[in-house]
């Protein structure tokens, strides 16, 4: 008896010093989760009739001194980019690529230039910039070919509003306060947007919080969508009825005049 009993106090020893240190570590890893707290004005836009953009109040608070950089993105789809030529004194399309995951809405602010708060790599990493977005193609180009289908996916999304960069557009009061306005064009895709916001301090990323926007059609686009996508049978023999119709009574009125 004399020797289990102190046997059994050693072999608990570890059990209670492993309990202890996962005690003390809970408070540590709810102020790192506390350490960026971030808040749209709205987390929903509708899309109806007339619609001809939006601007959001992104808002929030930090735990200590550093750089923000604020992240929107749409989900990813497929995008077919197609390169022209001139033939016969007729601009036609020549070549194309698809890109799998191209997102649909891209932008970036920051509260200073973000080449100099961050690294390249860590930038790239993160897919912070336009020029660090990562584009899947469908089919295998040479690093060159691919390259100009590239460039002119950016170019394009950046001539429609859909791609930005907005440096010097957060701000921050305080040290702790910082708000920036998301905009979003009238022409913006539908989807649940993530808003990723990162506090960068010494060219290290400390902290990030993520939030979601959701973007949606609503009212009677919305109901005609959702007939569209779930009875796609019904609503090509309706639209084909439409045409038919349409194109009967205006034979008609013609006839008349």
């Amino acid at each position: 008896m004399r020797i289990s009993r102190p046997t059994t106090v050693w072999l608990r020893m570890p059990l209670f010093a492993l309990a202890v240190l996962a005690i003390l570590q809970i408070p540590a890893d709810a102020a790192r989760e506390d350490a960026l707290l971030v808040d749209l004005s709205d987390e929903l836009i509708g899309i109806s009739t007339g619609f001809t953009g939006a601007s959001v109040l992104l808002f929030g608070t930090t735990d200590g001194q550093g750089d923000v950089i604020v992240l929107v993105r749409s989900p990813n789809s497929s995008v077919v980019v197609r390169r022209k030529a001139r033939v016969a004194g007729i601009w036609v399309n020549a070549d194309e690529l698809t890109f799998d995951d191209a997102p649909g809405f891209y932008q970036v602010a920051a509260s200073a230039p973000i080449d100099e708060i961050l690294s390249p790599a860590k930038a790239q990493a993160n897919q912070i910039g336009v020029d660090n977005i990562i584009f899947r193609p469908h089919e295998f180009l040479t690093p060159g070919e691919e390259q100009v289908f590239r460039d002119a996916l950016i170019r394009n999304k950046q001539r429609s509003g859909l791609y930005g960069e907005k440096v010097g557009d957060v701000s921050i009061q305080g040290g702790r306060l910082f708000r920036t306005r998301l905009e979003l064009p009238a022409n913006v895709p539908t989807g649940e947007y993530t808003v990723t916001v990162l506090l960068v301090d010494n060219a290290q990323i400390v902290s990030r919080s993520s939030t979601q926007l959701s973007v949606r059609k609503v009212g009677i686009e919305a109901k005609v969508t959702e007939f569209a996508f779930e009875n796609s049978h019904w609503y090509g023999l309706l639209a084909v009825l439409i045409a038919l119709f349409a194109g009967w009574f205006a034979g008609f009125v013609f006839r008349k005049v």
